[in-house]
């Protein structure tokens, strides 16, 4: 699983590496250990961009937690996250829309929520979220037959995909569809940094003048400028969004796309949450 950029090499430059590193970020804390940067970006992957980060300092300097919330039925991410009374949360995982079942394998604790379906493990569910019940957080390569023989008890995993980044090389993604792959989507994910940090990760879309989105391939040389060793794709297209609780304030930061207006109102109902409390 090692760099493979081919199609796309043309529309990641030095300049960009430049621009994602140096980027004024403007940083907000949101309690000590989790803090929001933002930075709206004119021309990243020769574009517009509208990026928005949550920083989870590494084990051992965090007091807070990742945690996953499967909604029955699918609701807003600000409902739920003001139900688990959260700091922070971004979407989860793929799901069905018209029955709101998640597409991909969830387990929490001994409880298996649901499996992946046969279309998500061609090239796109190729990963996956793994919390210990000490908190501690991986990102791990995924398939069935790691699927079929997953018998953690006391561990939540989320799988999604495609894996972006694994031990700091960004992917291959050549068994994906193609499609999926090279067109420009709003887009969330999740990393690990190389001293621990979590990344929560989210580029808006649709919008040609404010916000592009990103391909898949973009999305990884994103979060690998942003120091990851690890990271994963999560739900995105109009489902991408980001919300925060701090004095600052208190609601959806992103510009979701689901009503189609570049401003903070667009988010649509979704199946399961990450959240940070």
């Amino acid at each position: 699983m090692l760099v493979t950029i081919g199609w796309c090499s043309s529309a990641m430059t030095p300049k960009d590496s430049v621009q994602i590193v140096k980027a004024n970020w403007s940083p907000k804390k949101i309690r000590p250990g989790v803090v929001h940067k933002h930075a709206p970006f004119k021309f990243l992957y020769g574009m517009p961009q509208n990026i928005h980060i949550i920083e989870v300092a590494p084990a051992g300097k965090r007091q807070s937690r990742l945690n996953l919330l499967v909604n029955e039925p699918p609701r807003t991410l600000s409902e739920s996250a003001r139900s688990v009374h959260a700091i922070a949360a971004i979407n989860g995982s793929r799901f069905d829309k018209s029955n709101g079942k998640s597409l991909c394998f969830m387990k929490i604790g001994p409880d298996v929520i649901d499996t992946t379906s046969f279309g998500q493990l061609n090239g796109r569910a190729t990963g996956a979220l793994r919390i210990d019940k000490k908190g501690n957080i991986n990102l791990i390569p995924w398939g069935r037959q790691i699927e079929n023989s997953w018998a953690e008890q006391n561990s939540v995993v989320m799988v999604a995909g495609p894996l972006l980044i694994k031990d700091g090389e960004m992917c291959a993604f050549s068994q994906s569809d193609s499609v999926f792959i090279q067109e420009r989507h709003p887009r969330s994910a999740i990393g690990i940094t190389k001293d621990g940090s979590v990344l929560l990760v989210t580029a808006d879309g649709y919008f040609p003048t404010h916000a592009v989105g990103m391909s898949i391939p973009e999305l990884a040389y994103l979060m690998k400028m942003l120091g990851c060793k690890q990271a994963l794709n999560l739900c995105g297209g109009a489902f991408t969004t980001m919300w925060v609780n701090h004095k600052d304030a208190v609601g959806v930061i992103n510009m979701p796309s689901g009503n189609e207006v570049f401003d903070h109102s667009g988010e649509q109902p979704v199946a399961n949450i990450l959240y940070i409390r």
